[in-house]
C-alpha cells in the first residue's frame, strides 16, 4: 500500500515529527510505502525560531512543491495529511486539486481552526473561518490528538473520528536518577515561539529563587526570560530531548486557558513523565487528563498554587521519585509509540479501503 504523506514540516517541526515521522520505521517495516511531501522545509523552521525574516520566495516554493505533490500521478491508496492541504487557501481550492477517488486521513494535534475562525482580520474569518471544518467533513478519517479536537471534528460533520494521543518512544527515554543537589532544577522543553507561556510564572520563579537555590533549565528557548532567575539554556536536538530529563527535578507546562491552548496535546508532560520526573502543569485541556494530581505531580492554576506545588516538590525528594515512577508507568501504558503504532497502522489501512 502506498500512502502520500503531506506533513506541515520536515523533522525539525515538532508536530510533524511526533505525529508522522516517528511512525515511519514501524509502517515501512510492515510493507507501507510512504511518499512524503512536507510543506515547509527545515530552513523555514530555523528562521522562524530565530526570529529571522521568512523569504516570500521560500513560501512560494512551499506552495509550488505542495501543488506538484497533489497533481503528480501516482498509484496512491491514501492521502495522509497534517491539518490541511494548502495553508491559508480556501478548501474549495484544495478540493479542486485533490485526486478523485483517493481517500484522505487528516491528523490534528492542535486547534489550527482557531488560527482562522478567531483571526483578528474579518476577511480571514469570513473566507477561512470554516475551512478546517470543511477539511474534516471531506476526510474519510479524522485523527485527533485529544477530545477538544475530536469534538470540533464531530461538530463539523466528520464521517469518522478517532483519538490518538501524541506519544514518545518511552524505551528511548532515560529514567531520572536520584541525586543530591542543593539546587532545585525546574525544567521546560519547548521552542522559542512557545516560551511566552513562561511569562506567567515570572513572579513565582523570582520568589522561589529568593527562597532557596533554584535553576530554570530551558531546552529550546533562545534567551533567558527572567534576568533575576538563574537559567541554563540548552539547544534543542532529538537526542537532548530524550536525555535532558536527567537535568530536571520537575518538569513544567504553564499555559493560558484560551481556546487555542485547549487544543494542545500535552506533549511536554508526556516527555517529562517518560523520563521519570514529576510534573506541574496548568489545568488546561488535555493536561487535566494526563496528570492525576498527587500521583504524577500537580495541576496549578494561580501563582500561589504554582508556588505551593513547586515548594512541596522541592521539599520532598522521595515523593518526586514516587511521582516520577508513576508518571513513567502511565507513559509506558498510554503514551508509548509501541502502543499507538499498531493502532495507527490499522487506522490508515482501514481508511484506505
Amino acid at each position: 500500500m502506498t500512502i502520500l504523506v503531506l506533513t506541515r514540516y520536515w523533522r525539525l517541526g515538532s508536530s510533524s515529527r511526533v505525529r508522522f515521522y516517528q511512525y515511519f520505521p514501524y509502517l515501512e517495516a510492515r510493507g507501507i510505502e510512504l511518499i512524503t511531501a512536507p510543506f515547509f522545509d527545515d530552513e523555514y523552521i530555523r528562521r522562524l525560531y530565530a526570529g529571522r525574516r521568512i523569504s516570500p520566495y521560500a513560501v512560494l516554493h512551499a506552495y509550488l512543491h505542495r501543488l506538484a505533490a497533489l497533481t503528480r500521478r501516482r498509484d496512491i491508496a491514501l492521502i495522509w495529511a497534517e491539518k490541511e492541504f494548502l495553508p491559508w487557501l480556501p478548501f474549495e481550492v484544495e478540493k479542486l486539486l485533490l485526486p478523485r477517488r483517493v481517500p484522505c486521513a487528516v491528523d490534528y494535534d492542535d486547534a489550527v481552526f482557531h488560527r482562522y475562525d478567531m483571526h483578528p482580520n474579518r476577511l480571514v474569518r469570513k473566507w477561512l473561518g470554516q475551512k478546517i471544518d470543511r477539511v474534516m467533513r471531506h476526510a474519510d478519517l479524522v485523527i485527533a490528538g485529544n477530545d477538544y479536537l475530536a469534538e470540533r471534528a464531530e461538530r463539523s460533520g466528520a464521517r469518522r473520528i478517532e483519538i490518538l494521543p501524541s506519544v514518545v518512544d518511552v524505551s528511548q527515554y532515560e529514567i531520572k536518577r536520584p541525586e543530591e543537589d542543593a539546587v532545585f532544577k525546574i525544567g521546560w522543553i519547548g521552542a522559542p515561539v512557545t516560551a511566552k507561556y513562561l511569562n506567567g510564572l515570572r513572579g513565582v520563579l523570582s520568589e522561589l529563587s529568593r527562597m532557596f537555590p533554584v535553576r530554570l533549565v530551558l531546552v529550546g528557548g533562545n534567551v533567558p526570560p527572567f534576568p533575576d532567575v538563574p537559567t541554563e539554556l540548552i539547544p534543542w536536538s532529538e537526542e537532548i530531548e530524550r536525555t535532558v530529563n536527567q537535568k530536571f527535578d520537575v518538569g513544567i507546562m504553564p499555559l493560558v486557558d484560551d481556546p487555542f491552548e485547549r487544543g494542545k496535546c500535552g506533549y511536554k508532560l508526556i516527555q517529562y513523565m517518560a523520563g521519570g520526573i514529576p510534573v506541574v502543569a496548568s489545568p488546561v485541556g488535555v493536561n487535566r487528563k494526563i496528570v492525576e494530581p498527587g500521583v504524577h505531580g500537580y495541576l496549578a492554576n494561580s501563582p500561589s498554587e504554582w508556588l505551593t506545588a513547586l515548594c512541596h516538590l522541592r521539599e520532598n525528594p522521595q515523593m518526586r521519585i514516587e511521582m516520577g515512577n508513576a508518571g513513567r508507568r502511565k507513559a509506558e501504558t498510554l503514551y508509548n509509540l509501541r502502543v499507538t503504532a499498531p493502532q495507527l497502522l490499522e487506522l490508515l489501512k482501514s481508511a484506505a479501503h
